[in-house]
């Protein structure tokens, strides 16, 4: 699978801290990679050096071919790089169709008939048509996440950043909010989709990477991650090897746990 986006060597410090060490990740044209990790695993920082808001301390950040590690945030979302955030940050006292006409014109540069067109098509494929002249401030937390959506989508993606949109949501409503990514791939969006929920990851990604310390330390299928020594380990919180008394947890047990 050819790559549409590179990171080589990725480092971030925040004093003291190593919120990244040397990370290598590729992600493929249309491939929809899942990043899980404990709090404070670098995440998000991640996130925020791939899209331009945070600079790194050292490695590289290549898209499509082209290396924009010392591109903003602007610049990168022109090429086709677009994202969420963990809290939705809407224009409150604009409309919903608003919003994702601002994206539209500002984020992917679009004249107005087509910003106009764009936002009507983005407002449909995430469930938000009939509350396109809502004002953003009185959405319900479900809404707002599929205005969060929606927006990354009016600046015209080729990779789709989501940081957590289904944080918060009740098991139906996450149901409701995977079946839209669902359709973001089947039209060939590339995704990476940090999440906590990790059901929706593994019904959703091809692939899972779990951080943990500022490395990678499982990469593979949803299955194998879950698996992994390592990857038990920092979900349990205990050393699989240390209580040899204990009954063996195997894969299914932890899979069993983990999407409760």
């Amino acid at each position: 699978m050819t790559a549409l986006l590179e990171l080589a060597g990725i480092t971030k410090r925040f004093g003291l801290v190593t919120v990244a060490d040397g990370i290598d990740l590729s992600v493929g044209h249309g491939e929809a990679l899942g990043i899980v990790g404990p709090n404070g695993a670098g995440k998000t920082t991640l996130f925020s050096m791939i899209s331009g808001d945070l600079a790194p301390d050292d490695g590289e950040v290549r898209f499509d071919g082209a290396v924009v590690t010392s591109r903003d945030a602007a610049a990168r979302c022109r090429l086709g790089l677009g994202r969420t955030y963990q809290v939705p940050r809407p224009f409150e006292d604009m409309t919903v169709f608003e919003n994702v006409l601002v994206a539209a014109r500002y984020g992917a540069g679009l004249p107005t008939r087509a910003g106009y067109e764009l936002a009507t098509s983005v407002l449909a494929e995430t469930g938000l048509a009939a509350q396109a002249n809502l004002r953003a401030g009185a959405l319900t937390l479900l809404q707002r996440k599929r205005l969060e959506v929606a927006r990354a989508l009016g600046t015209r993606p080729r990779l789709l950043l989501l940081d957590e949109v289904a944080g918060g949501l009740t098991d139906p409503e996450v149901e409701e909010l995977v079946a839209i990514v669902r359709a973001l791939r089947g039209r060939g969006l590339a995704i990476v989709w940090i999440e906590h929920v990790v059901r929706a990851l593994t019904s959703t990604v091809d692939r899972l990477v779990c951080l943990a310390g500022g490395s990678i330390i499982g990469d593979g299928t949803p299955a194998e991650v879950l698996a992994s020594a390592a990857v038990r380990e920092v979900y349990l919180g205990s050393d699989p090897e240390a209580a040899p008394a204990a009954p063996e947890r195997t894969a299914p047990d932890l899979l069993g746990k983990l999407l409760r």
